[in-house]
């Protein structure tokens, strides 16, 4: 099953609109979804099950019914586009067991926070072609770490022949964007260039480009005609927009601003069901009126990720009930979720669908 996330016949002002602060997030009576049947997004591919942005788990994400996969994308010093969560990839290869490569650690200002360690953008493709991936969490998913060192570090290129192959969707997203821009290596063009060599660039594509950031999404609005979507967090703001928030962005008045160039919200589920709560905000109601999808992120199986009351245990790292937690997300009216464990969101999600 692949869904489009947009809905054709809504019709979005181009009118810039002044941020505001926004309101409390009051509790809401259960919205409906915008689309007949809500996404699962394979969040980093299969992440709970095998290491992070590898072939391997995005090929087990198709396998479990994910309707698309997502690589976060980040460069290499020649431009190349590569699935890692961060520029900084310490924690996900072992780039520290390579003594060639020691010189590179170093420490650098990322979006304003100082960050150390080896970055993509200081290695060409071709040697980090020398690097393996590992397990990113490995006291909460050991099991993940039997697959450390068995996989490379795959291009956006070699994620799209995938998703092209199996017939799934592909949610991109782009990393510290200004980051890299500020350093010359934007990350649009070669995102847009490659969409277009895949033949993935058009607006019935099963494709969406998402960003915690507001100016590269106007950018590739204005350049391609795939689906966007403006990522919120539940505190902070946007990189780009000093003094902007992503609580004045989900306001009334924020949510049509993002309408004028997005398609959707990305949003952080507490946003939609906040902790402690069991009914939802009115974030979704607030989205859907301006004609814009909600993607939640992130569904994952173990306790410490999840509200109180889908807990089993007291095991921080044992499983909870990731399905009534979908279901209650569900219910709520979101139009898709992005999943750790694809399986266990497509089978409620299936389920809920009846």
């Amino acid at each position: 099953m692949n869904t489009r996330i947009t809905l054709a016949a809504v019709a979005l002002s181009a009118a810039a609109t002044t941020l505001v602060p926004a309101p409390s997030l009051a509790a809401a009576e259960p919205s409906t979804p915008l689309v007949a049947e809500p996404i699962v997004i394979g969040h980093r591919g299969a992440s709970g099950y095998r290491p992070e942005h590898t072939l391997a788990a995005y090929k087990l994400a198709i396998q479990q019914g994910a309707d698309y996969i997502e690589p976060d994308l980040v460069s290499t010093r020649d431009g190349v586009l590569v699935a890692r969560h961060e520029n900084e990839i310490s924690g996900t290869t072992d780039v520290a067991d390579h003594p060639e490569f020691a010189d590179r650690r170093t420490t650098k200002l990322i979006d304003g926070r100082p960050v150390t360690g080896w970055f993509t953008e200081d290695f060409t493709y071709r040697e980090l072609k020398t690097l393996h991936a590992k397990e990113r969490l490995p006291q909460v998913r050991p099991d993940n770490t039997a697959y450390d060192g068995e996989f490379k570090v795959p291009t956006l290129d070699q994620v799209l022949e995938l998703a092209v192959r199996k017939g799934v969707g592909v949610y991109p997203e782009t990393k510290h964007p200004s980051y890299f821009d500020s350093i010359g290596l934007s990350l649009e063009e070669p995102l847009v260039a490659a969409l277009q060599a895949h033949d993935l660039d058009d607006a019935d594509d099963e494709v969406v480009i998402q960003s915690f950031e507001v100016g590269n999404l106007k950018e590739l609005d204005e350049v391609v005609d795939v689906d966007l979507a403006q990522l919120v967090d539940a505190s902070g703001g946007p990189a780009d927009l000093p003094g902007t928030t992503y609580a004045s962005m989900v306001s009334a008045e924020g949510l049509a601003e993002v309408a004028t160039y997005a398609d959707g919200l990305g949003a952080n589920k507490f946003l939609v069901l906040r902790r402690g709560t069991t009914e939802p905000t009115t974030l979704v109601d607030d989205a859907h009126a301006e004609g814009l999808v909600v993607h939640i992120w992130t569904l994952r199986r173990e306790n410490q990720f999840m509200d109180g009351r889908f807990k089993v245990g007291t095991d921080p790292d044992a499983p909870g009930d990731m399905a009534a937690e979908t279901r209650a997300f569900l219910d709520a009216g979101v139009d898709g979720m992005f999943a750790d464990h694809p399986d266990v969101a497509v089978a409620a999600r299936d389920a809920w669908l009846g």
